[in-house]
């Protein structure tokens, strides 16, 4: 049960003005959240720490990036989106990060901006006990083109935290956004993200999510809502979860205007943990099209539990979907070992297949970090 009085919600750390602040094994940790600390090949970055906003750095025109307090006060509330995608008496959750907002970033691609370089933005937690509440809004105006990589980590030897997230996301109209979201939490931190976002007419979202590192529990659904003509929506998601772990989470489509096309791919591995993957597409409007696969890797104990949903209530919608969870196949181990490798080696080679982030489109540094990151796992026998 997760009980937000077991955390402090009003005294933490202060934040951080730079990450050349963070030290080495800080650094380390944020590397394997997709965040690089030089800045380098970045159009901008934002670090959060705790309860306060540090860094926030623009390099672009066309780009606005700053703490959500500063865009609230700048833009009167920003009464066209802040809190209309999601209600902040929903749950306890939404309660409150709606009524003790610590900050949280705000991106806007202007009209017609290409901004070819990511955006990277960072949510940071250090110290024992820690709770967060931040509140994240994306604009992608007409015509824009956005890359976000939005990395979520605790400090070295942080435990007991938790992070509250409320993110809303607008792709107006022939607008384009890929957005990155990794996590690099901790044995003993609870992650409570709520999400939701529309996208207008000839706009295009591709939303990746990756999790390979140990965390007590994830529980999140974002919902994601083509609302205008020929919008189209991928998710792709790998997530691990060794002993210890418990992660709900999934992605839920709904396709409401005519020729929006959508495709929900996950791949999970349990070593140990439980993995509850959530999938939803709803067809509302035709033509339309959507493709749900949920394929799921046991490893030694643990639970995969895949739960592939398809609603259509017009005629002309085309929805389709594919689930499998088991284990690695005898007969794929033995071909790899008459191959010359050995049992340990061919698993991990079948293991990485699997896991194969190519299909994310993710910047050459980053894919880099998260090979290594899965060859580390193997090395240290997670796999």
């Amino acid at each position: 049960m997760f009980d937000l009085k077991k955390y402090n919600f009003t005294e933490a750390e202060t934040g951080i003005s730079d990450f050349s602040k963070l030290g080495e094994a800080d650094r380390q940790r944020l590397l394997y959240s997709g965040i690089d600390v030089s800045e380098q090949g970045r159009s901008g970055s934002f670090l959060h720490m705790n309860h306060e906003g540090g860094r926030c750095q623009s390099s672009q025109p066309g780009l606005e990036l700053m703490n959500i307090k500063d865009a609230l006060q700048r833009f009167d509330g920003l009464p066209q989106y802040y809190w209309k995608l999601l209600n902040p008496d929903q749950d306890e959750i939404s309660r409150s990060a709606a009524q003790n907002l610590h900050g949280g970033y705000f991106i806007r691609a202007k009209k017609g901006a290409k901004i070819t370089e990511p955006v990277q933005s960072c949510l940071f937690i250090k110290g024992n006990g820690v709770g967060q509440n931040v509140h994240n809004l994306i604009i992608v105006e007409e015509g824009a083109e956005l890359n976000i990589i939005s990395g979520c980590a605790t400090a070295e030897g942080t435990s007991e935290a938790a992070h509250l997230g409320i993110s809303e996301l607008y792709v107006e109209k022939g607008g384009k956004l890929t957005f990155t979201m990794i996590h690099n939490w901790g044995e003993n931190v609870a992650v409570r993200p709520r999400s939701a976002g529309v996208v207008a007419a000839e706009g295009s979202l591709v939303n990746n999510y990756v999790l390979l590192q140990p965390v007590h529990d994830v529980t999140m659904y974002p919902t994601i809502s083509l609302n205008g003509e020929n919008a189209v929506a991928r998710f792709n998601s790998v997530i691990v979860a060794p002993a210890g772990s418990y992660v709900d989470t999934g992605n839920r489509l709904l396709l409401n205007a005519p020729g929006t096309r959508g495709e929900i791919i996950a791949r999970t591995l349990t070593t140990g943990g439980t993995i509850i993957n959530r999938g939803f597409i709803g067809g509302y409007a035709a033509p339309a099209k959507g493709h749900l696969e949920c394929k799921g890797l046991v490893l030694g104990e643990g639970r995969i539990h895949a739960i592939p949903e398809l609603d259509a209530k017009a005629d002309g919608v085309e929805l389709s979907h594919e689930a499998a969870v088991g284990k690695i196949a005898q007969e794929e181990i033995e071909y790899l070992m008459a191959r010359g490798l050995d049992e340990g080696e061919a698993t991990s080679t079948i293991v990485r297949g699997f896991l194969n982030v190519d299909i994310m489109g993710l910047p050459k540094e980053l894919q880099k970090a998260m090979d290594d990151e899965i060859q580390r796992l193997n090395a240290a026998g997670g796999m």
